[in-house]
């Protein structure tokens, strides 16, 4: 099996089974030496879309939290009194899984991915949205409290760094990188990830296969400084894409605006907020080198919309970035500019899109056919911010 891949998804994730997982078992005679890998570990920030093995997800866990004595139960990371207060949660493309060290397996909790949600919430969001797996480590400082008072904080902190170090070494011994990620709003990344008010959040540890290095680093420096606008609906976008999206843009050192058809904080329809200083009606193509359109159910106020569709005409005529993603392709459409184009979006909108000429993709989660690029939802964010990085670079 090529890639970690459960057996049964497809139900909603507030119905997913809690389906169990056994992982294989852990390697425990590597072909890199612990010196080599210390001496190799460095923190890596961007990541290929390649998904990450079975045996590789086995072996990062097994080195977090793995069992190295069943008698006692004690464990590959050090504990105060044995107490192991941590758990172990893998957020994958496929969803949401606990890992369990008494059978060294893994327990769905979701079948989603959720990792754009969870770099809304985060520093560093493209290497959160964009790692294979990002590894969240909880603690239950309940389990320290009787025993160790009001030292109780301080030795889960000191266990989640272990573990922490653990994972890191391990991946470089995979041939894989990694990146710690301690800045994130604790309640908002527990939200995400539907944690009871037992866990806390502790740290978020981003492991993946590293982009290529001169690619990416050659794209983000040709792009800074460039300028692209994010138009939101006026009620109802999807945060997700608009996070998503911009936090690689950020990161690229992308000037950002965001416009809509009315100015000031927008509710977007999972409640979160953002804040758009630009009417639409005021916008000038002139002033930027990406117009991007991010979808949600408000996106359809802008379908046929006179001023909308000059803004995307112009866009055109002027050899700009052009972007929308989610249901935002179909406001395109109506602006008669894909004819012929290859162009995805969420899954919804495909046959207005082929209605419109566009060459329709169902398979890829991104397309960038010169200057267009479309992207099919929340998932898509971060490749989707990559691949405007990239345009405006000129690559």
């Amino acid at each position: 099996m090529a890639c970690f891949v459960p057996l049964c998804l497809g139900r909603s994730r507030s119905r997913a089974p809690q389906m169990i997982i056994q992982l294989t078992d852990p390697n425990l005679e590597g072909d890199m030496s612990l010196e080599e890998a210390l001496a190799k570990r460095r923190s890596v920030r961007q990541f290929s879309s390649q998904p990450l093995k079975r045996s590789q997800i086995s072996q990062l866990a097994w080195a977090g939290q793995g069992i190295t004595e069943p008698q006692r139960g004690l464990r590959t990371a050090p504990s105060a009194g044995a107490t192991y207060p941590i758990e172990l949660l893998f957020v994958t493309p496929e969803g949401v899984f606990v890992y369990r060290p008494a059978d060294h397996s893994l327990m769905q909790l979701g079948n989603q991915d959720i990792r754009n949600g969870l770099a809304a919430a985060a520093s560093m969001a493209e290497s959160v949205a964009g790692a294979g797996c990002d590894i969240i480590v909880a603690g239950a400082i309940r389990k320290l409290t009787d025993q160790y008072k009001d030292k109780a904080r301080t030795y889960m902190h000191m266990e989640a760094g272990h573990i922490a170090q653990n994972i890191q070494l391990q991946a470089v011994s995979l041939g894989l990188g990694s990146v710690t990620v301690g800045g994130f709003n604790t309640k908002e990344v527990r939200n995400v990830c539907k944690l009871t008010r037992t866990l806390e959040p502790l740290y978020i540890i981003c492991v993946g296969y590293p982009a290529s290095e001169g690619t990416t680093e050659t794209s983000t420096a040709s792009a800074a400084g460039k300028k692209a606008a994010l138009i939101i609906a006026s009620q109802s976008f999807q945060e997700e894409e608009l996070f998503g999206t911009k936090s690689v843009l950020d990161a690229a050192q992308v000037q950002t605006a965001i416009a809509s058809s009315r100015t000031g904080v927008i509710q977007g329809m999972l409640g979160n907020m953002a804040e758009a200083s630009i009417p639409v009606n005021r916008l000038q193509v002139d002033d930027f080198d990406a117009i991007i359109f991010i979808g949600g159910p408000g996106a359809a106020e802008y379908v046929n919309n006179p001023t909308i569709k000059n803004i995307v005409n112009d866009t055109i005529r002027k050899g700009k970035v052009l972007a929308a993603i989610g249901v935002a392709p179909t406001i395109l459409a109506s602006a008669n500019v894909l004819a012929g184009v290859q162009v995805t979006s969420y899954f919804t909108e495909q046959e207005i899109l082929r209605q419109a000429g566009a060459i329709y993709d169902t398979i890829s989660p991104v397309q960038r056919d010169r200057q267009i690029i479309t992207a099919t939802g929340p998932q898509a964010a971060a490749q989707f911010g990559r691949l405007i990085v990239d345009a405006l670079a000129g690559r």
